[in-house]
Parts: C-alpha cells; structure tokens; sequence
C-alpha cells in the first residue's frame, strides 16, 4: 500500500533535511534545509559515498525554509513562510521542549557549525527563525549531524539540555544549551572515527550515552561523563553507518541504518548482534520513528525513495525482520530527508500495541502512573473525511474514563511520569502525514499514508 502524494515544492537547491515541529500549537510548521556545491571552475575532486564531495574546496550554499500546514488550502497545504540563505545544511533537529520559552532549532552547517534559530510569532499567524546562537566546532570541518537529548517529551527536571554534534573529521562534540540564555556552549569533543562520522545521536532513556556511525562502518557507543572512551564498537555494518535514532518510545531500543542498505534494530543491553535485519535496497540516510506508533519506522533510503517499516514482528520471540509497508520509489531523486509530521489524524479504528521486548527489566511497577492522573497536554489532531486536505483541530481534554475503557489509550499503564508521548500514542491515528526531501530533483514531498 502505497502513500499518497498531496503536494511537491520546489526547493530550488538540493533539499537534504526535513523536520517537522514537534510541540505542541507549532506541530503545522516543517522546517526544510538545503545544500547545493557550487560547480568547480575546473577539474573535480573525490566523491564521497554521499555523494557530498566533502573533499571539494568548494563553496557549499544552503538555504532554510520554513513552511506552515495550512489545513483549508486543498491544492498547495504546504505554505511557505519564511526562506533564509546560509551556509549548506547538513542536518537540523527541533528541540522536543521549549528552552527559556523559546521554540528552538538547531542547524549542523558546512562552516562547521552548529546554530539555534529560535521560532518568532509575527503579523497575524506567521512565524519567522531568528538566529539565536552559533558555535563552530572546529577549523576545516563540516558539522554533518546533530541530536538534542530531549527527543521524547519527558526529561529529568535536574538534567541540562544537551547537543551531540558529528562532523567531517570524523569527531563528536556534546554542547549544552543554557536554560537562563539558550546559547551554546562546548562541553568536550573527541576522536571517534577513522573518517567522516556521519551520524551522532543520543540515548533518549539514558542522556549520558550516545551513539555514533561513521564512513569508517563503525557503530560506537560513548559514556560522555568519560569523553573519548567508547563503550562498545560494532563492525556488523558492511560500510558506513550514516543513520542511527533511539526509540522515543521503548527504552533499550535502537534503530541504526548504512550505505549496505541495511536498517538494523538492537537491544542497546546488548550491543553484540541486532535482534533484527531488514534489507531496504539502498543506502539509508534518516530514520525516524512515528511520533504516535511505535513501531513504525521511516527510512529515507537516497535512491531507493523512502520507506515505512512495522517492527512489530521484530521484537516478538521469533526475531523476525521487520515488514516493510511502503516502498515509495521517486524517479530522477536522492532521498536525503524524512519526517513524520506530529498532526495526528484520528480514525475510529484502535492504535495497535508494540510490548516492550520481552524480559524486559525497564519498566518498573513502582515507577507507574495513569495517564489520568498527568497533565494534560494540547493535542494538535487532523480529522480527516478522506476529502480533500485534513482539517486541523485542537484538544485540550484530559483523557476520560470512556476513553481508557474504550481502550484507546493502551499504553496509559507503562507510561512514566513527564512522559507526554503516552497522550500521542493513545491518539486513534490510522493516517500519517509525513515529508521528504530529495537531492537531485531539489523537491519536498508532502505523502498521506492510511495503515490498513
């Protein structure tokens, strides 16, 4: 079953990033970043598997858009508000949780830089990214990734916002982010790749453990309280390991993905062998997990298009690789970036269930709340009459007796206290939308996509 493509925009540049806001009242809003090489005078040097030409002494041109969800626009719901020039974009990431009060982005440029934009309400219902802060990492690199710490909803009250960056030279850098004046601020960088280290990204359970893949094929974990000393090195990719997200979801999960055109998924309690291997027949660049079902899985999978995956199967006893829903091929284009929107769309059909894996120590009796006993955040939900555009709604209701009975809400009893991703996956949400960006046909797609 394929997804349905509603509208495609012209980048203009090769659009390599994409990322939807995921708080709450700016979730209609998607961020789009992009990287064109200026063509060289004469001759051409090595070309990276990426295709990046990192090794060009060429001026990298970047552009950051910023479009808003407009629900009663049929034709063209995706509107642009917003293009600012920059430097070229490697990778952005929202922050789950607003710092000082602002709604921030952060940017991994090819100066070498990470920078915040923070998000300004202007006329009427228009929104603008302002520069905030800028650090770069080091001389003569390109910052190739970022994560927050922040990328599940819930976070320990004492614990400082963090940045994991990557960059060219194959080293990480973990930065903060003050809460009194968000600006950055290095903490520690080090050694962690033979060559380009493609990807960083955090633990989302456990903030002090991140994870790194480079053009080396190494995948390799860091305590950063102990910064150079790496955890764990896996070689069970083929070549270089360019995607890797933890699971906002299930504590201990991990997705990792490769130019060998393999999406694996562990058990961060052990490192050794991932418990399943799903081939998607290209190089995987992004992954995200669905803001709402855990167990779905998008790839951007460069020249393969973009895949959906149901990883239900895969952490049953069985081990069985994972189902791929969706294999959405797009001629003449490199997909770089992918995003679940975090509008939901409900249906009256249930959320399907993805236990913990089994055995699974993590979740603690003691540590169980009920979902009505939690604050009530605003849900942004589409409602969608399969006519025409979704239309976009807002629920402040906490959750009710009905709805729990109903058994809408079936994760309600693991959920943890400030764990406001219970509230998404309780959404009855059979419809997805989701974005992707492609490099050489410089377009971004908007897709909806029903579950059967």
């Amino acid at each position: 079953i394929g997804a349905r493509e509603v509208q495609a925009v012209d980048t203009e540049l090769t659009a390599d990033s994409v990322e939807w806001c995921p708080l709450d009242g700016h979730r209609h809003l998607l961020a789009c970043g992009t990287y064109q090489l200026r063509e060289p005078e004469v001759g051409a040097g090595a070309r990276s598997q990426s295709g990046l030409d990192l090794d060009e002494p060429q001026i990298r041109l970047g552009r950051l858009y910023l479009y808003s969800f407009n629900e009663d626009n049929s034709a063209h719901p995706l509107v642009e508000v917003q293009r600012r020039d920059t430097s070229a974009i490697l990778d952005m990431k929202w922050c789950h949780i607003p710092v000082a009060g602002h709604v921030l982005l952060g940017l991994a440029n090819a100066s070498g830089s990470i920078e915040l934009f923070h998000l300004v309400r202007s006329e009427e219902s228009s929104y603008t990214l302002l520069p905030l802060s800028s650090l770069a990492l080091q001389e003569w690199c390109l910052a190739l990734s970022l994560d927050w710490s922040t990328g599940k909803t819930g976070r320990a009250s004492d614990q400082p916002w963090k940045i994991i960056s990557s960059d060219s030279r194959g080293q990480l850098h973990l930065l903060t982010v003050s809460e009194m004046e968000p600006r950055l601020q290095k903490v520690a960088s080090w050694q962690a790749h033979h060559f380009e280290a493609w990807i960083a990204a955090f633990n989302y359970w456990q903030t002090e453990t991140v994870y790194s893949g480079g053009d080396d094929g190494l995948l390799k974990g860091w305590d950063t309280r102990a910064p150079g000393m790496s955890l764990f090195t896996s070689q069970r990719h083929s070549m270089g390991v360019c995607s890797i997200q933890s699971s906002p979801h299930r504590e201990h999960i991990l997705a990792t993905g490769s130019y060998d055109e393999h999406v694996l998924l562990w058990d961060t309690r052990n490192m050794k062998e991932p418990f399943a291997d799903t081939p998607v027949q290209g190089g995987v660049w992004r992954l995200r997990w669905h803001p709402a079902h855990p167990h779905l899985l998008l790839a951007a999978c460069m020249h393969s298009g973009f895949k959906i995956l149901d990883c239900q199967r895969a952490a049953a006893p069985e081990r069985q690789e994972a189902t791929v829903l969706v294999s959405q091929v797009l001629p003449n284009s490199l997909v770089y970036g992918a995003d679940w929107s975090w509008l939901l769309v409900r249906s009256s059909q249930p959320v399907p269930s993805w236990s913990c894996l089994h055995s699974d120590p993590g979740v603690r009796m003691g540590d169980l709340k009920v979902a009505g006993k939690l604050p009530a955040p605003c849900l942004e939900c589409i409602v969608d009459d399969g006519e025409g555009p979704a239309k976009l709604q807002h629920e402040t209701k906490p959750p009710t007796e009905d709805r729990r009975k109903n058994g809408t809400e079936p994760f309600a009893k693991e959920a943890k206290p400030r764990d406001c991703n219970l509230y998404l996956e309780g959404i009855n949400s059979d419809i997805s939308l989701l974005a992707t960006c492609s490099f050489y046909d410089h377009a971004l797609h908007l897709w909806k996509w029903k579950m059967n």
